[in-house]
C-alpha cells in the first residue's frame, strides 16, 4: 500500500491522523521493508520546505535524516525512532493490526505503542516548530530509522558507525520509551528513561546420552532441561540497586501514602527486596526486571525425528544486565542455578550506555509536570534495550521521551508486542504537545 502525502500541509495538528496512516504501513521486522514508510514521512518533510537525506544499507531498508536551523546558542537536539514493528503472527486481534482504525477514542495498530506512536509525536512536533517558525536554541534534527526490532543492523548501529558525523556536536537525544503515565495509589507518575539495561544473549548446551524414542531412558538430555528450567523459572537472581532504580523508588516513596512508601523502601534493601515484590501484585514483572540481572529461556532446539531421544539441546536464554555491570557478572549469579552440567556460551553481547548524563531531565520533567498539574517525573531504568546504546557511543544521551496521559488502568506494557496494540487519540495529542514544549525549551539543559 502506498499512502503519498497529498493534502497533508497541517498533518502536524492531527497526531493521531499521521499515526494511523504510519501505522497503515506493514513495515514488520523480518523482513522491515520500511521504504514506502519513510518515502511518506519524507513527502511530509518536503511539503514543508524542509531538506532530508537518506542513507541506507540496503536500498528497501533507509534511514531518513532532516534538520532544522536553530540561533546555534546551544548543540543540536537528536529526536529518533525507528519505523519498523514486530510480527503480529499467532495473535488474536480485536481490530485488523495493520489498518490503524480508531475506535472508542483509540488507535489501534501494530507500532501504536512501539514506536510509530511516539515517531508520530515526534514528526508531528517537528513540523509544527517549521509551520509556527519556530527558532529553538540549536538545530534539531530528525531521525527516522529502521531495524530496530531486529538488532538495528541496518538502523542505528550501522547509521552510527558508516555515518556517524551526522550526529556531530548532539549532546542529547529524544527516543523510546518514557513520559507516559503510571498510575499508582492515587497519584501519576511519569517515568522518563535516562538508562537501560545491557543486551547479553546466551546459549545452554544440555548433553547426555540419546537413544531410540522406544526405549525411555531416565535421566536424559529431556530430563535435565526440564529441572534446569524449572531452576530459571523458581530461582530469581540477587538483587542490584542501582542509581536510577534507587532515585525512581525513593521519588515514588515519597508521594505515596506511608504504608505504600514502606513496600517501596524495601525494594532498596536486597535482603528484603523479593519479599516487598511478591506485595506489588501485577507491577512486580517489570519492577523486578529493573533490580535484577535475568535469563529468560525464549528458544529451544533439538531432535527434528519423533523417534531419537536428543543428546543434545540448545536453548537460547534472553540475558539482560544492569548497567554498571559486564556479562561475567551475569554468568557468575547463573551458574549456581542453572547447574554445574550445563555449558553456557555468550552469543552476542551489546554494551549498554555510560552512567546517565541528567543535564535535559529537569526541563523534560517540567513540561510534564506543566501539561499535567499534579503529574509527578522520575527517570526510569529500561528492562529492555533501545537504539540509545549506538548512540551512546557518539557520548549522546537519549531520553525515552514519548509521552503519554493514560486512562486510569490502562497497562502501556500489554500492548509491546502483544495483541491489541492501541494508545488514545488524546494521549498522542498530549505526547505531541509535550514535544514541542521540549522543543522549545531544551536550550536549558546544562
Amino acid at each position: 500500500m502506498t499512502i503519498t502525502a497529498g493534502d497533508t500541509s497541517d498533518i502536524w495538528q492531527r497526531p493521531a491522523e499521521l499515526l494511523q496512516r504510519l501505522i497503515r504501513f506493514d513495515t514488520t521486522n523480518p523482513p522491515g521493508n520500511e521504504g514506502e514508510c519513510i518515502a511518506f514521512v519524507e513527502g511530509l518533510l518536503h511539503e514543508a520546505g524542509l531538506e532530508t537525506s537518506t542513507r541506507s544499507r540496503a536500498p528497501e531498508r533507509p534511514n531518513l535524516i532532516a534538520r532544522m536551523r536553530g540561533r546555534g546558542t546551544a548543540p543540536p537536539l537528536l529526536l529518533y525512532g525507528h519505523v519498523d514493528v514486530v510480527t503480529t503472527a499467532g495473535q488474536s486481534w480485536q481490530h485488523e493490526p495493520f489498518a490503524g482504525a480508531e475506535h472508542d477514542g483509540f488507535v489501534w495498530g501494530r507500532g501504536a505503542v512501539d514506536m510509530k506512536g511516539g515517531v508520530a509525536m515526534m514528526l508531528a512536533a517537528f513540523l509544527r516548530a517549521r509551520a509556527e517558525g519556530l527558532e529553538p536554541a540549536g538545530d534539531v534534527i530528525f531521525c527516522a530509522l529502521a531495524d530496530e526490532e531486529n538488532m538495528s543492523r541496518y538502523g542505528a548501529e550501522w547509521l552510527v558507525r558508516e555515518h556517524g558525523g551526522l550526529f556531530e556536536s548532539v549532546r542529547y537525544a529524544l527516543g523510546e520509551f518514557g513520559g507516559f503515565s503510571m498510575h499508582q495509589s492515587g497519584r501519576r507518575f511519569y517515568p522518563i528513561q535516562v538508562a537501560e539495561k545491557q543486551v547479553c544473549t546466551l546459549r545452554a548446551t544440555v548433553r547426555g546420552p540419546g537413544g531410540h524414542g522406544s526405549m525411555p531412558l531416565s535421566g536424559g538430555t529431556i530430563a535435565r532441561l526440564a529441572q534446569m528450567l524449572q531452576r530459571l523459572d523458581r530461582r530469581p537472581l540477587p538483587v542490584h540497586v542501582t542509581p536510577v532504580a534507587r532515585r525512581m523508588l525513593e521519588t515514588m516513596a515519597d508521594r505515596v501514602p506511608r504504608a505504600q512508601g514502606l513496600v517501596l523502601r524495601q525494594l532498596l534493601r536486597p535482603q528484603v527486596a523479593g519479599l516487598a515484590l511478591r506485595r506489588l501484585g501485577d507491577r512486580a514483572r517489570m519492577t523486578g526486571a529493573m533490580l535484577r540481572h535475568t535469563a529468560t529461556p525464549t528458544i529451544i532446539e533439538t531432535s527434528k525425528k519423533f523417534n531419537v531421544i536428543p543428546s543434545e539441546i540448545d536453548v537460547t536464554l534472553d540475558g539482560r544486565i544492569l548497567p554498571g555491570f559486564a556479562p561475567e557478572d551475569l554468568l557468575r549469579e547463573l551458574r549456581p542455578v542453572i547447574g554445574d552440567d550445563v555449558e553456557l556460551e555468550i552469543v552476542l553481547y551489546d554494551e549498554g550506555p555510560p552512567a546517565p548524563d541528567f543535564g535535559m531531565f529537569d526541563t523534560l520533567a517540567n513540561v510534564l509536570e506543566q501539561a499535567d498539574p499534579g503529574g509527578i517525573a522520575l527517570p526510569l531504568l529500561m528492562p529492555g534495550v533501545t537504539d540509545a546504546r549506538f548512540f551512546a557511543r557518539l557520548g549522546i544521551q537519549t531520553y525515552g521521551f514519548t509521552p503519554l496521559k493514560l486512562p486510569k488502568g490502562f497497562n502501556f506494557w500489554e500492548g509491546v508486542h502483544g495483541a491489541d496494540e492501541r494508545v488514545p487519540v488524546e494521549g498522542v495529542e498530549f505526547g505531541a504537545n509535550a514535544v514541542y514544549r521540549a522543543i522549545e525549551r531544551f536550550g536549558e539543559a546544562r
